[in-house]
């Protein structure tokens, strides 16, 4: 079973994925983290963010992988080709990158493929910008998780100073918010907007373990549905 949480950058998907995969017991794929790893292969390599064809190569040809601890469904770092990227990869420098590689139609074809390929092999809680409409447009549970720009900003701003990375000046973190929203909203390929079956969930202002809860219910109401449908269980 899928669950597509899709969404602008800072709406906080990747904690809230996290967290459903925890309570659902599901495993979570991060797709943003595979996009961010060919932007960190491409400025790692000298590849201009305007060359596409140089772009979709190193996706089609980078190893992405995700770490995990033994018997630990949550991800807890990124790797590629065998390397440790997973704090490199939160730097400002690829917050500016990711925007150009992730709107190349041979990055996304071959990272879909990826993406495709992991969700299928078990049960998944998989966040990003296009998952629901286009990576499993097929998966019975679709969210839209959304939150103001500013409030995104905040966020973002606290993260960085948790994790140690990125920018933590509020306004420069705003400006690269809403120019990221108009990047990804306009772009030619698989362009954010909410899947037409999504339930849409603004988490401006609210408590997480509230969004949290209510992905939860919408899942476990899916999972009652296949049940009653088909007579057998279609997730844990």
């Amino acid at each position: 079973m899928i669950i597509a949480i899709d969404g602008p950058s800072g709406a906080g998907k990747s904690t809230v994925a996290k967290a459903v995969a925890r309570e659902l017991g599901f495993s979570c794929l991060d797709t943003g983290a595979m996009y961010r790893a060919v932007a960190w292969r491409a400025l790692r390599d000298g590849v201009a963010l305007d060359d596409e064809e140089g772009l979709g190569r190193i996706a089609r040809e980078c190893e992405i992988s995700f770490v995990h601890g033994s018997g630990d469904p949550m991800p807890r770092g990124v790797a590629v080709d065998g390397v440790d990227v997973s704090a490199a990869i939160r730097e400002a420098e690829i917050d500016r990158a990711v925007s150009p590689v992730s709107a190349v139609s041979a990055v996304r074809e071959a990272l879909v493929e990826q993406q495709q390929r992991i969700g299928r092999s078990g049960d998944y809680v998989v966040e990003g910008r296009d998952i629901g409409t286009v990576v499993f447009p097929e998966a019975p549970v679709k969210v839209f998780l959304t939150a103001s720009a500013e409030e995104r900003a905040h966020r973002r701003v606290r993260q960085n100073v948790d994790r140690g990375v990125g920018s933590i000046d509020y306004d420069e973190v705003l400006a690269g918010i809403r120019r990221r929203d108009e990047i990804d909203s306009s772009r030619a390929s698989s362009p954010l907007r909410a899947a037409e079956d999504a339930a849409r969930i603004d988490s401006t202002g609210r408590f997480i373990e509230d969004v949290i809860g209510d992905i939860c219910a919408l899942a476990r109401r899916a999972v009652g549905a296949r049940v009653d449908g088909d007579g057998s269980e279609g997730a844990r």
